[in-house]
């Protein structure tokens, strides 16, 4: 697949994109009132606003539906710059196309089911509209890739992703897990797709936004979508994600902006010897892997001669313990030893299967 820069579609717009507005376009007022204030931050280029807003509960705001089109694409207007909202059918993408909406987006929740994905790309078909596509609520970078490739089969050649975060199952700091590896293989994967961080989702506190943004800076990303609210307390959807028009402009000019590219020379060399030194650590990695997995695919053969489960779970308990006990006795982080281990016994069960 072959995209055109993200920068063509607004303009030659300065990079990072940014991408700003209220989480729903709750009244005409509302949203004009925000985009105002937004449009004076000359970092931001395009105004956001949930017209259609996909609730977990019934009973909870739900948008306002179409009469809201005209109230962003207003806002827009006025202001001067291109507006975008969510779809997540074929009724909304006509209807969105009816009211000359400039971008749309395509949630996670709809991310997640190809035969969404398809309508709304087949109701696309024949359009040049710009599309950017969220990450599926778990980490299925193969579903992220079909939306994309669906998308792009209906002739959509403005296309970008919006890395949104994943659903956590444990309670932590962020509302969604970044799990910024899943955007480093569809980096892989999609090299020239423009990749967006919605820090908003992510973060699920405002007070977190800037955290969120700066990580997803540092990592390359090019640009964001931040929910603004002219007053957060009073949004009628996710009000404790939201921020202020004023407080997305001091995020944006606290971040650190820095360059991949390194010009110094010492640097240059010291960067070098220290990756030549990982990369031999990681050669006895892989060698040890090489030998750990040599020992389980003994250990099959021995389980079936004795009719004995191949999960065995006390062990797979104590070995957990018992390695995030030395984690934590070597300064180690006892969440990432954790999540390896349980990767590695994944795999050395396929082996022990294998072996049978």
């Amino acid at each position: 697949m072959t995209f055109k820069d993200i920068d063509q579609w607004l303009g030659h717009a300065k990079k990072p994109l940014l991408i700003a507005g209220p989480c729903s376009v709750e009244s005409e007022e509302q949203m004009l009132n925000t985009a105002q204030l937004l449009a004076k931050n000359s970092s931001v280029n395009a105004l956001r606003g949930g017209v259609w807003k996909p609730r977990t509960q019934p009973g909870s705001f739900e948008g306002i539906g179409s009469p809201a089109l005209s109230w962003l694409k207003q806002a827009g207007m006025q202001t001067g710059l291109p507006v975008i909202t969510e779809v997540a059918n074929a009724r909304h993408v006509e209807e969105a196309l009816k009211a000359d909406i400039d971008m749309l987006w395509i949630g996670a929740r709809t991310t997640v089911n190809p035969f969404y994905v398809q309508e709304i790309a087949d109701a696309l078909d024949g359009t040049d509209i710009p599309v950017f596509v969220k990450n599926p609520i778990h980490p299925e970078v193969k579903l992220w890739v079909g939306a994309l490739e669906r998308l792009h089969n209906s002739g959509i050649q403005k296309l970008a992703a919006i890395h949104r975060g994943f659903y956590a199952y444990q309670s932590q700091p962020f509302r969604n897990e970044p799990k910024w590896e899943v955007f480093f293989e569809l980096r892989r994967l999609l090299p020239e797709v423009p990749v967006i961080c919605d820090p908003s989702h992510i973060a699920g506190k405002s007070e977190l936004i800037a955290e969120v943004c700066q990580s997803a800076l540092d990592l390359g990303m090019d640009g964001f979508m931040v929910e603004s609210h002219i007053q957060p307390a009073k949004a009628l959807s996710d009000a404790q994600q939201q921020v202020t028009p004023a407080q997305l402009q001091e995020i944006f000019q606290n971040l650190e902006f820095k360059t991949e590219a390194i010009d110094d020379e010492k640097l240059i060399c010291k960067l070098e010897d220290l990756r030549a030194e990982i990369d031999q650590v990681d050669q006895k990695l892989l060698n040890t892997l090489k030998e750990r997995i040599e020992l389980v695919a003994q250990i099959g053969p021995v389980k079936k001669a004795n009719h004995t489960t191949i999960f065995q779970m006390k062990r797979w308990f104590k070995v957990l313990e018992n390695r995030k006990a030395y984690a934590k006795d070597h300064g180690l982080d006892e969440e990432i030893i954790h999540e390896l281990f349980q990767l590695i016994h994944k795999y050395s069960i396929d082996v022990q299967l294998g072996s049978q």
